[in-house]
């Protein structure tokens, strides 16, 4: 049974559950930039930039591995401007016998997903994506019953369940939060290391250039983007943070200074989100900085709170309200966002 494997801008990671059982000289992994997602909000230039130039990246890397790719550009001239339009299209050429796809993050994308089998009469398989450490199910379990759903108590249920920063059943260091001493004010130091910024290779230079013309009125400049597109360079990234910046992150975690916009902030979040890295792979190398004696107990577990309490816990929030919390106004605001809080500038 031939498949069609669609793997989607933030899915770019080859342990991906689209790909478990994938059969290289049979089935076909589709990629596709698509204008839906490109303008369904707006986006920051070097955000469609990064999105696009990694995703260009990956599919190189599963070719290499051998995959059979069928990868759909922005500026294709029969690019059908969907996800749906592009699996149209891709059927109606290779002639599968069913699709397979991660689900997705957002109820947006999903709600037109499952309409995919009636409208192309092949099977639809959605595998979970378990990339993430609590499933729906997971945490559907451990909402059941509580009057609020306080991040702290499931975050300290994260860490019982992979035993990050655990002595048995107690936390290391005698507390769970270290929250009281990561509140402190930053200092301009002339000495900070830098982050580490990657020259566009010929592809992303191909990206930057397109996204210019093709959305030439989105907020923001594409000078001086200098992300990494790549595993290898992410990884890069992952690890200078770890060496450089981790042990005064809790400290200045809350703070900000005008000349000096990043401080010791990992700059992580976009390459996990993206799949270039792996979640609980970040946690367990900032756990070792600190049983190393790399960096203080207050930034591994500040840094680690951040990742399996509020990026699990807000991903749980969202599947459980449903998809109409993207609609809610509790404080029923009615104005619009003014220009200058998206481009920076009040005039």
């Amino acid at each position: 049974m031939t498949k069609l494997i669609l793997i989607l801008g933030d899915q770019l990671c080859p342990q991906i559950s689209s790909l478990n059982g994938a059969i290289k000289n049979r089935d076909t992994v589709l990629m596709c930039e698509v204008m839906a997602e490109a303008t369904y909000v707006g986006h920051h230039k070097k955000k469609i930039a990064f999105v696009f130039s990694a995703m260009r990246h990956f599919a190189e890397e599963l070719r290499k591995a051998g995959y059979t790719v069928r990868y759909t550009r922005i500026d294709d001239e029969n690019n059908a401007g969907s996800f749906t339009g592009e699996l149209k299209r891709a059927i109606d050429d290779l002639k599968p016998q069913s699709i397979c796809v991660t689900e997705p993050g957002e109820w947006r994308v999903l709600e037109g997903m499952k309409l995919w089998s009636e409208a192309f009469a092949i099977p639809v398989d959605m595998r979970p994506d378990d990339r993430f450490l609590a499933s729906h199910e997971d945490f559907k379990t451990w909402s059941a019953g509580r009057k609020s759903l306080t991040m702290e108590f499931f975050y300290r249920d994260m860490r019982r369940r992979t035993g990050l920063l655990m002595q048995g059943e107690e936390p290391v260091g005698g507390r769970w939060n270290f929250d009281e001493e990561n509140r402190n004010p930053a200092k301009p130091d002339l000495f900070r290391p830098r982050h580490p910024r990657f020259s566009p290779d010929e592809i992303t230079r191909d990206v930057l250039a397109i996204v210019e013309r093709l959305f030439p009125d989105n907020f923001g400049k594409l000078d001086g983007f200098g992300f990494a597109v790549t595993r290898a360079d992410a990884q890069n990234v992952l690890e200078s943070f770890i060496a450089d910046f981790l042990p005064a992150f809790g400290e200045t975690q809350d703070a900000m200074l005008q000349d000096d916009p990043f401080l010791n902030h990992s700059l992580l979040s976009f390459y996990i989100n993206a799949g270039l890295l792996d979640a609980l792979a970040v946690c367990r190398a900032a756990e070792r900085a600190y049983f190393d004696g790399r960096a203080p107990i207050n930034a591994v577990e500040g840094f680690i709170r951040q990742i399996i309490g509020w990026r699990e816990y807000m991903r749980g929030i969202y599947w459980h309200a449903g998809p109409d919390y993207v609609d809610r106004n509790f404080f029923e605001n009615a104005r619009p966002l003014p220009w200058f809080y998206w481009s920076g500038k009040r005039t």
